[in-house]
């Protein structure tokens, strides 16, 4: 199978505000820490010892988070989509649709694989699509993606036309379980038959499995 030129696009950081407050957060900690070793010196001993230690400890330790967040959301996430998409053994004439494909994380890492295939990524209306195209060019496969608008909950395919379906921290933002099961219920629409999933995500992944299990 052909593998394509291996660059990166810029997909981001993950929860940048989360990163943000976490930084700032932490570093007020420990500064705080430090000034009550000055500030209560003489008056309350045991407490300023205890002060110090907390704002050190706890401003380290959101510091350190704040760090590996960054390092998961440039390498990390990178490292861990090769790894999902060598799971499906592709064989490079796959049509694979990317649900929730944001910037293009998985859609472009399954593309990489394809020779006579397709990738297609689907997201909400309100992300940016050219942001996608933009990483899809950068990672050198532009010429295999496509990318739509749509509902994850009303698939605009066709039964039965889709040979693999990934999608990655995507159907968690649907915030009722019924528009979850609605949403893996579209995705076994539009598989084929003997057609492969790989869903990435940090909730509701037993929930999916159900799903997926009840579906055949």
């Amino acid at each position: 199978m052909h593998t394509r030129v291996r660059r990166h696009g810029d997909y981001g950081i993950d929860a940048p505000i989360v990163v943000r407050n976490l930084f700032f957060a932490g570093v007020a900690a420990m500064i705080a820490g430090a000034i009550s070793r000055y500030l209560l010196a003489e008056k309350c001993p045991v407490i300023v010892w205890i002060l110090l230690i907390w704002g050190l400890f706890a401003g380290a330790s959101m510091l350190v988070t704040a760090v590996l967040m960054v390092w998961s959301s440039k390498i990390g996430k990178l490292r861990l989509r090769e790894r999902l998409i060598d799971l499906l053994s592709l064989r490079g004439t796959e049509t694979i649709l990317d649900v929730g494909c944001g910037r293009g994380l998985l859609l472009n890492a399954a593309a990489r694989r394809l020779t006579t295939g397709k990738a297609i990524g689907i997201d909400q209306s309100g992300n940016h699509p050219e942001a996608t195209l933009a990483n899809a060019r950068a990672e050198g496969v532009a010429d295999v993606v496509e990318v739509k608008t749509g509902d994850m909950r009303k698939l605009p395919f066709e039964d039965e036309t889709i040979d693999v379906v990934v999608s990655s921290l995507a159907i968690h933002n649907i915030p009722t379980k019924e528009g979850r099961l609605q949403a893996i219920q579209e995705i076994a629409r539009v598989l084929k038959p003997g057609g492969r999933v790989a869903l990435l995500d940090f909730q509701h992944t037993e929930e999916y499995a159900q799903a997926l299990r009840a579906l055949g």
